[in-house]
């Protein structure tokens, strides 16, 4: 039931606010769930155990200190962090994506990105009172590079983003392509955020192309999160840019953003990092499986993944959608987001175990 605010109160909150919806978490109860994107994988109970001693040792009465700041330094080790340039943490890749639309909020900014595509870009210019303006992918989900080089000249956005890979669509973009968005963005002063929240399932990262060609992504911002690294419940992205522009945006982050809880889960994590990257590799593998698999569904059409979820088209997507959760499978229905994902759905590749239960539904209701 939706509660309706007293004309006292509305008045005080902003209208365009009002009339938004809020971001939809799906009630995955009694249901096998493979529509966040999350990795299916726990940790062993060994893990478990001596996660939990740790986290029994934290000193929650103290604010966060320099914990973090070695947190920070394990990921720079980690992504093996080209010089001149620094690291920001965030509560998720969300936050990140507010504070860059606060930081760029000057008179008249905006922010560009290619659609069907992350809808917390669009929201974060929203909230900030930023003009979005939106390009739509080619109908085989690549970037419209005539479109977007039309968008940067003529809107000059503050922030351009470009998803690698993309989200809901799962595939990585043309290098050359981006290369020369990226300069377009340049010439008009903007920046341009690579967000690679799906980094552990693809073949290709913009950060071996930051440490090639530094000088071409003076500009650039490089966003990941360890969401899909395993740690969705965390709740903890970073960021990645030349140390003179990160200084500046880091200067909107609340102090404190990042628990000393959330930052011991990332720092066991990166320490047992081979433990993530085997499950990355089973999940990367379960994808391929889906794929073979899915192609040969009737009526139905999977688009190529770099990612870990697999954007499926089938002949009734509403249908197939209420017939997999009858079955007890919890997907993402994104038949509506956009005119080129009509009749889409998108699927998170799970255990071996999870990805035979929704082909079993799947060949069922197709």
């Amino acid at each position: 039931m939706t509660a309706t605010l007293p004309p006292a109160l509305a008045q005080r909150i902003r209208s365009d606010i009002q009339s938004m919806h809020a971001y939809a978490v799906q009630d995955a109860t009694g249901l096998l769930k493979l529509d966040a994107m999350e990795n299916p994988h726990r940790l062993s109970p060994a893990l478990q155990a001596e996660l939990g001693a740790r986290l029994g040792a934290v000193a929650i009465n103290r604010y966060p200190g320099a914990r973090v700041d070695e947190l920070k330094a394990a990921l720079a080790r980690y992504v093996d962090l080209p010089a001149g340039h620094a690291l920001m943490l965030g509560n998720g890749s969300d936050e990140l994506i507010s504070l860059l639309a606060m930081a760029c909020d000057v008179p008249g900014a905006g922010i560009v990105a290619p659609l069907p595509g992350f809808v917390m870009y669009a929201m974060s210019a929203q909230l900030q009172g930023l003009a979005f303006h939106g390009v739509d992918l080619t109908p085989d989900f690549e970037l419209d590079e005539a479109a977007m080089t039309t968008a940067i000249r003529t809107h000059k956005p503050a922030i351009t983003y470009l998803a690698y890979p993309n989200n809901p669509t799962a595939n990585l973009w043309d290098a050359g392509v981006m290369r020369r968005l990226i300069a377009e963005a340049a010439a008009i002063g903007g920046l341009v955020v690579i967000d690679e929240a799906y980094q552990p399932f693809s073949s290709a990262s913009w950060l071996d192309e930051i440490k090639r060609d530094p000088a071409a992504n003076a500009h650039v911002l490089l966003m990941r999160t360890l969401s899909k690294f395993g740690l969705a419940g965390v709740r903890l992205g970073y960021m990645v840019g030349p140390q003179a522009l990160l200084q500046e945006v880091d200067k909107v982050r609340p102090p404190y953003n990042i628990s000393v809880l959330n930052a011991e889960c990332a720092l066991f994590a990166l320490e047992h990092a081979e433990v993530f990257a085997a499950q990355a590799a089973d999940i990367r593998a379960q994808r391929e499986r889906l794929l073979v698999e899915l192609a040969q569904l009737p009526g139905a059409k999977a688009f190529p993944s770099q990612a870990n979820m697999v954007l499926l088209r089938v002949p009734d997507a509403p249908r197939a959608f209420e017939g997999l959760k009858a079955a007890g499978v919890l997907v993402k229905n994104v038949s509506k987001m956009h005119p080129l994902l009509a009749n889409c759905l998108r699927l998170t590749v799970g255990t071996a175990d999870e990805n035979t239960q929704m082909l079993s539904a799947l060949r069922h209701l197709l």
